[in-house]
């Protein structure tokens, strides 16, 4: 009899969400099973992990506090009585998720059971609250080494059928060498200054390594692609910041690299296997150690590093992101 499976994750950023994928295809090899997720909608995973064969269904839930709270516990009851599961599965620590399926009397759940997550679980193996210090791929990998569940690829990596996107954004596909800049963040210290995409991206036209430039952005900061257009002045971007998310992943996957700030179009380009330049001058680079992007950071500048001051992304400047790019790209 096939084993039903759900996995809950309740953080609300897409490069979070894409840092479990590795975590999320090592459950369901364990069981040989497809599985469930169930995520928050502002992740947009409905349509990020349409293409994802080891992926059944995703679900929506909000996780909120106050008075919501119990609202959406029943609705995670609601998703657990329906597909009637075998196990639930809670990458973070949080307790609703738990809650819902003890209440269905579910008889595997297993989490990480820091705090009083673990009077909600079934199984007998927890993190520590030390652990808790420690990045959320650190975290996931314990997680389910204790578990006794092998993690074969330790890599996020996404498959999506970008030919659905095409009719809706005839305006991407335009002809010519394409690449792709991340120029917002959800933390505005994260990101790296417009003048500085302006003067990279002249230093890479006279090397020739483009016709045109996606900038990628949310709707709620395009103010920051109509300042790199003003201030360049040139006919070359192409403006992303209104597109929706199926827009935003043709663009990258349309583009021959990706350089951008430290937030989750550049976990997303990295893993749809684009080519991936991570600008990262105010963060630890050690969550980073499982991914593919390429990191640029100023000299000198420790692992551990952090400043939650956007002029501290003024350390890398252009000349050096340009001369590190171009040594990759061994051009």
């Amino acid at each position: 009899m096939n084993k039903k499976i759900c996995i809950v994750y309740t953080h609300h950023k897409l490069g979070d969400l894409i840092w479990q994928l590795p975590y999320i295809k090592a459950i369901s090899d364990h069981h040989n099973e497809q599985i469930d997720l169930i995520v928050r909608k502002k992740t947009q995973a409905q349509n990020i992990f349409a293409d994802i064969g080891h992926i059944n269904k995703v679900f929506y839930n909000d996780f909120r506090k106050g008075i919501n709270y119990w609202i959406d516990v029943l609705k995670l009851m609601k998703i657990y009585f329906q597909n009637k599961y075998d196990y639930v599965y809670i990458l973070d620590k949080v307790n609703k998720p738990a809650i819902a399926a003890k209440l269905l009397g579910i008889k595997n759940i297993i989490g990480p059971g820091i705090g009083n997550q673990k009077k909600w679980l079934t199984c007998r193996n927890f993190l520590t609250d030390e652990d808790w210090k420690n990045t959320y791929t650190e975290q996931s990998q314990k997680f389910l080494k204790i578990n006794s569940i092998k993690i074969e690829n330790l890599y996020p990596e996404i498959e999506i059928k970008t030919s659905k996107f095409e009719n809706e954004n005839k305006d991407l596909l335009i002809k010519g060498k394409k690449i792709a800049f991340g120029i917002d963040s959800f933390e505005d210290y994260k990101m790296w200054y417009e003048e500085d995409f302006v003067e990279l991206s002249n230093l890479l036209y006279k090397r020739k390594l483009f016709d045109y430039i996606y900038l990628i952005s949310g709707p709620q900061k395009s103010f920051l692609a109509d300042k790199i257009i003003n201030l360049s002045n040139k006919n070359f971007f192409i403006n992303c910041s209104h597109k929706k998310l199926t827009g935003i992943i043709l663009a990258l996957k349309n583009s021959n690299f990706f350089v951008g700030n430290n937030s989750g179009p550049l976990n997303l380009a990295a893993a749809l296997n684009i080519k991936s330049f991570g600008l990262i001058a105010n963060d630890p680079i050690k969550e980073l150690r499982y991914s593919k992007i390429k990191i640029l950071r100023p000299d000198g500048l420790p692992d551990n590093y952090r400043l939650r001051d956007r002029k501290g992304m003024k350390k890398l400047t252009p000349i050096k992101v340009f001369e590190d790019i171009v040594k990759e790209l061994k051009i």
